[in-house]
This record gives structure tokens, sequence and C-alpha cells, in this order.
């Protein structure tokens, strides 16, 4: 990029130590983090809080005074520069000159500047179409917290919890009978060959997880990361079907796999996802289930990967701990960072009047992250990218 830069001046960089005590201790986890410089505090309404690594720090202050990207930057980021400038642009870390001597901009009002116009491609399969439409749900809800707006999204096609669900599923142990897994369940003798126990996060979601009992998972030399399927049909079909699944599982000697373990957990999208350690592991899985399963409908889940046109399997993978902005946050599932990244972007623009829709550039900014946003898969290069602030 040839363009001349500045540094936001709506923002300055405050230490983290010179922050006021409540936003300290909202932030503690960062403080112990070493790659973490301080955080970009507003000085005008409109702007959030940002925290930043110490590259950031020291192009925010290099940058105070206008003028082209300096060579210290293009040398460190090498072929990555443009990427790393256009996604501080993007953020409001720093502004654009429209034109040489020209007025600067920022976020979405500088979409123009760092992309070439282009025609979206046509969403391909539920899955898909699923994750554009979230998206547009998103746009049209008058949210403000990022927080919120990326649980919208990620709960959407979520099927309601009507009064025949709750009266169907009253409690978490009715869970077991409904999929016919209780003692006197038929569907209990396939899951012989696991050992289970529940799980829950921070939010409160909840597992059922079943593991390979010991000696029966196949030998692996090196830990990779898991690769998720998620198998995705309508929840009233669930106890026909659960018993063909956990028999696809078990052949394929999948290491774990987990189910929503109260109503919403079955209401969810993502209701059944199983582990494989490998991409080809889930591809063979996949096709199996896609034969087993065939004529079952589907709910779909989004921003997942789509398998088959009905939307019933899907895969995605969790990033690593590693490329999340600092290692003090709580690890985020592959979907759950995804919504994330949207919802803030999604915020950004509707807080400008920008000439880019603000479910447009939501797409435009997590394809720069590195998310094909056409097939929603992770690019390569998204799991290696450096950390910034």
């Amino acid at each position: 990029m040839q363009s001349h830069f500045r540094a936001n001046p709506g923002y300055e960089i405050v230490l983290f130590d010179r922050l006021p005590e409540t936003y300290r201790a909202q932030l503690a986890s960062l403080q112990t983090d070493p790659d973490c410089y301080g955080v970009l505090w507003p000085r005008v309404p409109g702007l959030v809080a940002k925290a930043v690594d110490r590259e950031t720090a020291l192009l925010f202050f290099t940058m105070q005074q206008p003028g082209p990207i300096p060579t210290y930057v293009r040398s460190s980021f090498g072929e990555r520069c443009n990427q790393v400038i256009a996604e501080l642009v993007l953020d409001g870390v720093l502004e654009i000159a429209q034109e040489p001597d020209g007025e600067f901009v920022t976020g979405a009002v500088a979409h123009p500047l760092i992309f070439e116009a282009r025609t979206p491609a046509s969403a391909g399969g539920r899955v898909a179409r699923l994750s554009l439409d979230a998206i547009e749900y998103g746009q049209a809800l008058a949210i403000e917290s990022s927080a919120e707006l990326s649980a919208r999204l990620y709960t959407y096609n979520m099927i309601p919890a009507s009064p025949a669900w709750h009266k169907l599923i009253p409690t978490s142990d009715a869970v077991l009978g409904f999929l016919r897994i209780d003692a006197e369940g038929r569907n209990r003798r396939v899951l012989d060959r696991w050992y289970t126990h529940q799980s829950s996060n921070q939010n409160g979601t909840g597992w059922r997880i079943w593991h390979l009992r010991r000696g029966l998972e196949p030998h692996r030399e090196t830990w990779r990361p898991a690769y998720k399927l998620y198998i995705s049909p309508r929840p009233e079909t669930l106890p026909e079907i659960l018993d063909a699944i956990v028999g696809e599982l078990g052949a394929a000697k999948v290491a774990s796999f987990k189910i929503g373990q109260d109503l919403f957990g079955l209401l969810r999208p993502d209701k059944v996802v199983a582990y494989c350690a490998e991409f080809d592991e889930l591809a063979t899985l996949a096709a199996r289930l896609q034969k087993t399963l065939a004529g079952c409908p589907a709910q779909g889940v989004p921003f997942t990967a789509g398998i088959d046109p009905a939307g019933l399997l899907s895969w995605g993978t969790d990033p690593p701990r590693e490329i999340q902005e600092f290692a003090g946050l709580e690890q985020e599932s592959w979907r759950l960072w995804v919504t994330n990244h949207l919802a803030v972007a999604l915020l950004a623009s509707k807080a400008q009047s920008a000439a880019i829709r603000p479910c447009k550039f939501a797409l435009e900014r997590l394809r720069l992250d590195g998310v094909d946003t056409e097939t929603w898969t992770p690019r390569q290069a998204i799991w290696q990218s450096e950390r910034r602030g």
C-alpha cells in the first residue's frame, strides 16, 4: 500500500497499570501476557477499547505523524504487511487518506480504499445459505453489545423450545429417556464401548461426552488438532437414528463425540459433534454417514463447512489457543471464534455511515482474517498467522 496513513486520533494508548481499577480487574488475565502492551482507549464516543500488543503499540506511536507505512513495518511483517495494515484500518486503529493531502477515514468507510469492488458469489449449499441469513439477521438486530450479538449469531437456526418440547423433555435426566439411552433404552447397548461424562463451560452450555474405552482407540504417534464433524438432524428424529450414528462412530474408532445434555442442547443445530484427528478420517466417516442417514431431515449448522446439500453434515476445526488475540482469554470453538469476529465487524460498520452494507463489511473483514466465506472453511494460514492486537 502506497497510501498515507495515521494513527486514529480518537484513541490513545493507556498502560494497564494506569487504567481505572474497575477495568484493571476486568482485564487482569491479559496483564500476565508478555505480548500485551496496553489498551487503545477511546477519546471520543462511539469507539471501543482494544487490547494491543507491543508491535501494534509501536506502530500506533510511530503513525502519530501521518505518512507512508515505515520501512521497518514492511520488513517486520514481510509479505503479510498489506494484510496487517488493512486489518488495522478496518478495525479503526489506523486511518487512511482518501487521496494525497485528503481526508483520513477508517473502518467501514475506508473499505473501498482497501478492497476492489467485486460481486459476491452465491451461497453453495444450505449450510452456506444459513450462514449468510444469520449475518443478515445480525445486521437487523438493534444490539450494541458484541458479546450479545455473537451469541445471537451463534444460536441462529436453533429450534424454539416450545411448551410441547418442554413437556417432552422437562429435565436433563429426561434426555436419556428421550434418546433411549437410559437403563432400559434400546440405544443403550451401542454405547457399551464408550464411557461418558458431562461437561459445561462458563456460559452454561452443557454436553454429555463419550470417549472410547481404553484400548479401543487407534494408536496415534503424535497429537494433532481435532476436526469436528457436525451431525445435525432434526431433534425429533434423533432417537430413531442415534444407534446408526453411534454405530458408525464406533466402527471408525472416533476418539470422542458429544450430544447436548438438555433440551436446549438437543434443539441447537450443532447437537451432535464427533472429533476426528485427521481430515481424511472425517471425510471417510462423513461418506459412511451420508449413506447410513440418507433421507434424514436436516437442521443445519451455520458457520460450518457443508458436506451434503441438505446440511445434515458439516465440519470445522477449532483454532489453536496461540492464534487468539491474547493467551489470557478462554479458548474459543470454531463457531464462536467466527461469530465473535462477525459481531465486532457488524457493530463497527453499523456505527459508521458507510456505503458498504454492514453484513458485506463483516464478510470482507472475516475473509481478511483467513476464512473462506463462500465455503466457510479456514485457510491454512489462519492457524499460522502471528498474533496481533
